[in-house]
């Protein structure tokens, strides 16, 4: 089931893009967008605006990686903050249980295969933008539903 749509902020002059064509592809994602939209600290906020280049250990070929979101916000200091965030499921962001690898037979399973081929895409990707990320003196964050929730 997908729950991909389109955001319309209430606040789109602190969208940085095109407000008319905000998209979300999950509903972990659309519920921080509104924290975003709503949010007064948030000064300036995009989603998937940014393209990082990141070589995948699938193929060892360059692909583009738009992380989540960008944001700009003022921190409890009073200082101003920019960082970059990804949006995923508790259950991606670690390596795939070993445990579960094996079929009935004794051979790996190819849903075990696909998740650790998933895993380490976007552990290239995100290894990416932590760098990207320090070089700009940007903060880099990975959010699952256990923080947005908190939101």
């Amino acid at each position: 089931m997908s729950y991909k749509g389109k955001f319309r902020p209430k606040n789109p002059n602190k969208y940085k893009g095109n407000p008319s064509n905000i998209i979300y592809r999950s509903l972990l994602e659309r519920r921080f967008m509104v924290y975003l939209d709503k949010n007064p600290s948030v000064l300036k906020w995009s989603s998937e605006e940014i393209i990082i280049p990141y070589v995948s250990p699938v193929d060892n070929r360059v692909h583009r990686y738009f992380p989540d979101f960008y944001m700009k916000y003022k921190n409890k200091q009073n200082m101003i903050v920019e960082e970059l965030i990804e949006v995923k499921p508790f259950s991606q962001c670690s390596p795939p249980n070993p445990k579960k690898k094996l079929t009935k037979t004794g051979r790996t399973s190819k849903r075990y295969l696909k998740e650790v081929q998933t895993y380490m895409v976007n552990d290239a990707k995100w290894t990416q933008a932590m760098s990207f990320c320090k070089d700009r003196q940007w903060k880099w964050r990975i959010l699952t539903e256990k923080d947005i929730n908190a939101y």
